[in-house]
């Protein structure tokens, strides 16, 4: 089947780029490569959004890293990762081969880290945006994540955008009651989207062994049963912030669920934890969402964009 028109609802225009879709994998639950390639055609997808890259070689977090939480995930894999040059001369060209519209993630520890990021990727071809994880502790005496604080993490994005050839993508955290304040700051350093959201801050205690079930502590809490929070998330942003793109991430289990993100704000979506219980997820998420549109009388992906707000 076509990639671009095998849905019947056309293309999203999300961020500055034009998807054949609109979903995607989120950053961190699907490798840095062409991993879900040996169960599905990844160019089937809007774009495979890899994990986060940092400026060298990062070990990541002790074991045990992830951890069944109710229905959802706790997890704290530390952003592990080979480098954004490693990743541009190994995996970037894989992607490519492979047909995926590739959008490449960065984090740093503070605005110049983010920069240098920016500037190693900057050379390259073959991704269509940089998605900016603001969900990091800022190490430059200021004591906050950035994605906590408006001005860093509008320092961040427009240090980035400086040094970026393609569009300038910010993934926001709900762990915080600024996330339109920062939404708005972002856009106006020149993010041309928001992510929303990452995951939210949790940790959870083996009582048998009486100590925390990751090896770091506590963790991110992503999943089904975040969900109701990021549709939140999506859809505040989307009120106070009129025009602003936004991809909705946060516990999309199925079709029903990203044409739920859409409704409330959304032009694309992410799915992320779902992958780890079916590394099929998202292209059958996509199927399921497809049918879920036609289901409701949508005739494209763009009517479903926000119709929740002004249905009211």
């Amino acid at each position: 089947m076509a990639r671009d028109t095998w849905s019947g609802l056309g293309t999203v225009n999300v961020g500055g780029v034009v998807l054949a879709n609109p979903v995607m994998t989120a950053s961190g639950t699907a490798g840095h490569d062409t991993e879900l390639g040996a169960y599905f055609d990844i160019s089937l997808l809007g774009a495979v959004v890899v994990k986060s890259l940092y400026q060298a070689p990062w070990p990541g977090n002790p074991a045990p890293r992830v951890h069944l939480a109710g229905s959802g995930m706790i997890n704290a894999v530390g952003l592990e990762g080979p480098g954004a040059e490693a990743w541009c001369a190994e995996s970037l060209p894989r992607l490519r081969a492979a047909g995926a519209t590739t959008v490449a993630s960065i984090w740093g520890r503070s605005v110049e880290e983010y920069r240098t990021v920016a500037a190693q990727l900057a050379p390259h071809a073959g991704y269509v945006a940089v998605e900016v994880n603001l969900s990091c502790p800022n190490l430059e005496g200021r004591n906050s994540i950035f994605a906590h604080d408006p001005v860093l993490s509008a320092e961040v994005v427009a240090a980035v955008a400086a040094e970026s050839g393609v569009p300038v993508w910010a993934k926001l955290s709900a762990n915080t009651d600024r996330i339109v304040d920062v939404a708005g700051a972002v856009s106006g350093a020149g993010a041309s989207a928001v992510t929303l959201i990452n995951t939210l801050l949790g940790m959870q205690i083996d009582t048998v062994a009486r100590r925390p079930s990751l090896g770091n502590g506590g963790g991110g809490l992503s999943g089904p049963p975040i969900h109701p929070v990021a549709v939140r998330a999506v859809h505040d942003v989307a009120v106070a912030l009129p025009g602003i793109d936004i991809i909705g991430v946060g516990g999309i289990a199925s079709g029903r669920d990203a044409v739920e993100m859409m409704l409330a704000g959304a032009k694309a979506v992410q799915v992320g934890t779902a992958t780890f219980a079916r590394p099929d997820a998202s292209l059958r998420i996509l199927r399921a969402a497809v049918r879920e549109a036609r289901r409701v009388g949508a005739a494209s992906w763009r009517e479903l964009s926000g119709a929740a707000l002004t249905a009211r």
